[in-house]
């Protein structure tokens, strides 16, 4: 009899909430965000329920919201997540750590440079979640007055990666010889020099780093758009997306698996993770009062700021009790402008209402005790919704204790979670191959 197919957990931390009134919710931390002592706890925690990863999102600006939704936002102030990590990895041994870095507005060599030190430092527990920034803002912090247009990023993210993973294989596994006696620190013919120039970018290299402990530190995509679902078909080892239902899961679980063997590439090697709520009671009833205490320290004017964003223009002048009116299209998210039209009217939602939702999380929920939870999330593994699940805490710590000390015990029983690592490295927690070097060989091969 062929073993159960294995749940794959990983945590959302930054925010280290999703929702908005988290940091409001009785016995909360108000600072979460932004206090190193907590973020090691919650670390600390994590592993301590085996969890694969801990997953950064950023920021280049601050949310695109008017001030008085803003200075009701916990996300203003937060750890930049490559200076962050590498904290992290000295008090965790097996956790790993995925940061999130834009293809907009960075380099390449500084990206490849910034994730191959913290492969590096945490023996080879990095993760790369590759975006192309969907805050317009952010191109006013970078000088620029205009924010790239949507297909344009991702055709300069795919080159971008192409740089990236070039820079990483600048040096074979073996260069670095170090003979003392002849005074021969690395092996020339184990060098590649890139030389890349492209219609975006031009780099020659080498990197001045050797090659990552994994290779290359695991490639993540969270683009749920066409470009995105292209992206990570061609690219990504891990996706974080969000679906809201198990029915829209299995759909795009089939697209973007499905889109691999065009690329050669084996559909095993994608772990899809949607982000996912979970709100833990006693009973399902104590679940639900949870879930709207939290959603009542939700502002009107965060609310409706929450759906300016989604939406990717200003719907203040909105009718609150009218239903939404036709969105133009913008240059923020495709998908989660898309996600905020669907919902509207498949629930036949007034602004008012739709804003509401929006302001807290609409996302993918799960509320009720730790064996319906435990129930939904089998559901999803069996039936190909996912692979796993990008884990968000409704508040911290409570939130993430209940996960780790009720739910985490229930899925091991069941058989589909671990009970302990499979290895040192995020690849051998995922069940990732390393990747071969694209330009040298070892001269053990």
């Amino acid at each position: 009899m062929s073993e159960p197919r294995q749940l794959h957990l990983g945590a959302f931390m930054r925010p280290v909430s999703i929702h908005t009134g988290a940091w409001r919710y009785p016995g909360a931390y108000p600072d979460a965000n932004f206090n190193f002592g907590h973020i090691k706890r919650f670390a600390q925690t994590l592993e301590r329920g085996k969890f694969d990863s801990f997953f950064m999102a950023d920021h280049l600006a601050v949310l695109n919201m008017p001030m008085d939704a803003l200075k009701r936002s916990a996300t203003v102030t937060s750890f930049e997540p490559m200076t962050l990590l590498p904290a992290l990895a000295m008090v965790t041994e097996h956790l790993g750590l995925i940061a999130t870095g834009s293809t907009t507005y960075d380099e390449p060599y500084h990206v490849a440079r910034r994730f191959a030190s913290l492969d590096h430092i945490s023996g080879g527990r990095a993760g790369w979640n590759v975006v192309t920034t969907s805050n317009p803002d952010a191109s006013k912090n970078f000088g620029r007055e205009e924010h790239l247009e949507h297909a344009e990023r991702y055709r300069r993210a795919r080159e971008f990666y192409e740089v990236v993973t070039g820079l990483w294989d600048s040096w074979a596994d073996d260069a670095f010889i170090r003979n003392v006696d002849e005074g021969i620190f690395f092996d020339p013919d184990k060098l590649h020099v890139l030389n890349h120039e492209g219609p975006y970018l031009k780099a020659r290299g080498p990197l001045n780093i050797a090659r990552p402990v994994q290779g290359w530190p695991v490639i993540v995509q969270a683009g749920a758009s066409e470009p995105g679902r292209q992206l990570a078909a061609e690219t990504a080892e891990g996706v974080f997306t969000s679906q809201r239902d198990l029915a829209t899961g299995q759909a795009f679980y089939a697209d973007v698996k499905g889109r691999m063997e065009k690329f050669g590439r084996d559909p095993g090697h994608m772990t899809i993770m949607p982000g996912c709520l979970v709100v833990i009671g006693d009973s399902v009833e104590e679940a639900r009062e949870k879930r709207a205490l939290l959603d009542s320290k939700v502002h009107y004017d965060s609310a409706i700021a929450s759906l300016s964003i989604a939406l990717g223009c200003d719907a203040s002048g909105f009718d609150p009790d009218g239903k939404l009116p036709e969105i133009p299209d913008s240059n923020a998210s495709k998908s989660s402008r898309d996600r905020a039209i669907l919902l509207a009217k498949r629930e036949d939602l007034t602004v008012r209402q739709l804003a509401q939702r929006l302001g807290g999380y609409s996302g993918l929920s799960m509320v009720g005790t730790p064996e319906t939870i435990a129930d939904e999330m089998e559901q999803w593994l069996m039936t190909r919704g996912s692979d796993g699940f990008t884990v968000q805490f409704p508040y911290l710590p409570g939130g993430l204790d209940d996960f780790v000390d009720l739910v985490v015990p229930e899925l091991q029983r069941r058989g589909i979670f671990r009970r302990e690592y499979e290895g040192k490295t995020l690849r051998d927690n995922l069940g990732l191959p390393r990747p071969e070097n694209q330009f040298l060989q070892a001269a053990s091969e």
